[in-house]
């Protein structure tokens, strides 16, 4: 089988690349790297040229609102033009857990634009939702100081929401999508979590406590994530999703 992995310089898609070669898949890893870019179609015509499977795990270089949602609109129709002339027959995409449910949210208006285009696309197709990775949990935890700090007194606390993460490992993200790749088209959208469901406030001062920073948390319910405020359950798996294994920590 021939799988084309776009976004292949990224933490997801190197681990990916890596999952295909060891399981003696056909890959081409495709980025700006290797003269592949999705946002003007360079480069995507020969990428693309006789693969079986397009897995999509490209990142915005920019979290602005006008900025994300023209990224991930631009590429994702520009993939899903290359992969129709190319005949591939399978697309998989990788977003986020939650993500239709948190419009106030630039970036995730954003990834919703982008399973819209691939799921409207005519293509078969498998849309591949995860939870946050642990790998991004200092920057989760740092946003929270950037967001607030100038709305509180103390500028050296960490005020965040009241609600669940469900971190999970980067690797099985990785692992979940190869799978997802190898398989048959699903024409639909399949969730994976990490195994436990932690409250924001323990994530946060887990990863202090690892940073021996002494920083304060405090949970604040106006407290918002990369833009939105969340209910208990924003980004957290609900029945049905694939359950990772490797615990946070």
């Amino acid at each position: 089988m021939k799988v084309t992995v776009l976004g292949a310089g990224g933490l997801i898609g190197t681990l990916l690349v890596d999952i295909f070669t060891r399981t003696g898949e056909q890959v081409v890893a495709a980025s700006r790297r290797t003269g592949v870019d999705a946002c003007s179609g360079a480069g995507l015509a020969t990428a693309l040229a006789g693969a079986d499977v397009l897995v999509d795990v490209l990142n915005a270089p920019s979290f602005e609102d006008d900025e994300v949602l023209d990224f991930f609109s631009s590429t994702s129709t520009n993939l899903v033009a290359a992969a129709r002339a190319a005949g591939v027959g399978h697309y998989v995409a990788l977003s986020i857990v939650g993500v239709d449910g948190l419009p106030d949210s630039g970036y995730m208006r954003a990834k919703v634009a982008q399973e819209r285009i691939v799921a409207s696309s005519g293509l078969p197709y498998t849309i591949v939702r995860a939870t946050q990775f642990h790998e991004f949990a200092p920057a989760i935890v740092e946003s929270m100081v950037r967001e607030t700090d100038l709305d509180v007194d103390d500028e050296h606390d960490v005020r965040v929401p009241d609600a669940l993460i469900q971190p999970i490992a980067a690797d099985e993200v990785a692992a979940f999508v190869a799978e997802v790749a190898v398989s048959p088209p699903r024409n639909h959208v399949v969730n994976i979590g990490g195994p436990e469901k932690m409250a924001f406030a323990a994530l946060a001062r887990e990863v202090l406590a690892k940073q021996r920073d002494h920083r304060r948390v405090a949970i604040d319910p106006q407290a918002r994530y990369f833009g939105t405020t969340l209910t208990k359950n924003s980004l957290v798996t609900a029945d049905g999703a694939t359950i990772a294994s490797i615990p946070f920590g």
